[in-house]
C-alpha cells in the first residue's frame, strides 16, 4: 500500500527503506523547469535527468551525441524546480568511459555545477571500480544494467537482452557488481519479467524497471513517452497516459487559423487605454492622417470633427 508524503523531500536512505517496506518507487525523465514543476508536483519520486534527452528533446537518432555541458545545463533547469524529488543527473556517453579520475570529476561536476544529489550511469561488473570510486567521493550512484544504450554499438541496437540462461546470469552478476560496489539502487532495462524479478528478490537496494516486467520495486518512462508527445511507435513496454501531440498539433493550427482570419487576439486579449480619442488627435498631428490598412480599421473608435 502506497504511503505517499506530497511534503516530504525524497532522500537516497528513504529509498532504500522503500525496498524493505516493499513500497513501489517511481521515477520519470525530465529535461526542464515546466515539466519538472509537473513532476514535483505528481506521486512522482525520482527525476532523472537522462541522457535520452540526446533524442527526445535534441533530435539525435541516439543517446552518444550529448555531453557533460549540456547535461549540467538540463539539470540545473530541473534541480530550480524540484522541492520534494530526489534529482538524478545521467552520466552521458564520454564522461566516465575514461577511468576513475574521469568519471569522479565529473560525478562532482553534476553535485556541485548541476545541484542533483546523485548519478546514474550504465554498466555492470566493468563498472564497479568506478562506481564505487564516486561511491567513496560522496557521490550518491544509480548502477544501470541490462539493455544500456550507451552500447547499442555492441548490442546491435536497441535489443532485449538476457534472453537466454548465461545472459540472464550475467545480467544478475552485473546487478550484484553494482550493488557490492554501493550503488543505492539499479535500473533494470529490457530484460525478460522473470529475470528482473530475480534479480530484485535478491537484491538489498531498489530495483527501477523500464522494460523489465512488474516486478521491480520501481518504474520509469520517458516524459515524452509517457504523455504521447512524439508523433513515433512507442516501444513494447510504454504505456502512453496520454497523447499530448495530436492535441498540441490541433491547438497550434487552432491559433493559426485564428491569426489569420483576425479573430486572435480579440478585445478580451487586449489592452485599451484611457484616452484613445486624444491619442488619435495627437498622433494625427505628428504624423499626418492614418495610411488606408485593413489593419487599421476601428483603431481608433472617434468621430471626425
Amino acid at each position: 500500500m502506497s504511503t505517499f508524503d506530497s511534503t516530504s523531500r525524497v532522500t537516497v536512505p528513504l529509498l532504500l527503506q522503500r525496498k524493505q517496506k516493499h513500497e513501489k518507487i517511481t521515477m520519470l525523465t525530465t529535461y526542464d523547469y515546466p515539466s519538472a514543476c509537473i513532476l514535483d508536483r505528481s506521486q512522482t519520486d525520482i527525476a532523472l535527468v537522462g541522457d535520452s534527452l540526446s533524442m527526445v528533446v535534441l533530435g539525435h537518432e541516439n543517446t552518444l551525441s550529448i555531453g557533460m555541458d549540456e547535461m549540467i545545463y538540463h539539470t540545473k533547469a530541473v534541480v530550480r524546480a524540484c522541492r520534494r524529488a530526489l534529482v538524478v543527473g545521467d552520466m552521458p556517453f564520454g564522461s566516465y568511459q575514461n577511468g576513475i579520475t574521469q568519471a569522479v570529476e565529473n560525478g562532482i561536476r553534476f553535485i556541485k555545477e548541476g545541484g542533483c544529489a546523485a548519478v546514474k550511469l550504465e554498466g555492470g561488473k566493468q563498472r564497479a571500480s568506478i562506481i564505487a570510486a564516486l561511491v567513496q567521493a560522496e557521490v550518491p550512484v544509480m548502477g544501470h544494467v541490462g539493455m544500456t544504450p550507451q552500447s547499442m554499438h555492441r548490442f546491435g541496437g536497441f535489443r532485449t537482452q538476457g534472453k537466454t540462461v548465461d545472459a540472464a546470469l550475467a545480467i544478475m552478476e552485473d546487478a550484484f557488481a553494482v550493488q557490492e560496489a554501493g550503488a543505492f539502487s539499479v535500473v533494470l532495462e529490457s530484460i525478460p519479467a522473470p529475470v528482473a524479478a530475480e534479480i530484485t528478490a535478491r537484491l538489498k537496494i531498489p530495483t527501477i524497471g523500464i522494460g523489465a516486467g512488474p516486478h521491480c520495486d520501481g518504474q520509469v518512462l520517458v516524459w515524452h513517452d509517457l504523455f504521447g508527445m512524439l508523433d513515433q511507435k512507442p516501444a513494447k513496454f510504454v504505456k502512453q497516459y496520454a497523447q499530448l501531440y495530436s492535441e498540441m498539433l490541433e491547438a497550434t493550427d487552432r491559433y493559426c487559423e485564428e491569426v489569420r482570419n483576425g479573430v486572435y487576439p480579440d478585445e478580451a486579449h487586449s489592452y485599451s487605454m484611457v484616452d484613445t480619442e486624444a491619442f488619435a488627435h495627437r498622433v494625427e498631428e505628428v504624423y499626418g492622417d492614418s495610411p488606408a490598412h485593413p489593419s487599421n480599421e476601428g483603431s481608433f473608435q472617434r468621430s471626425k470633427v
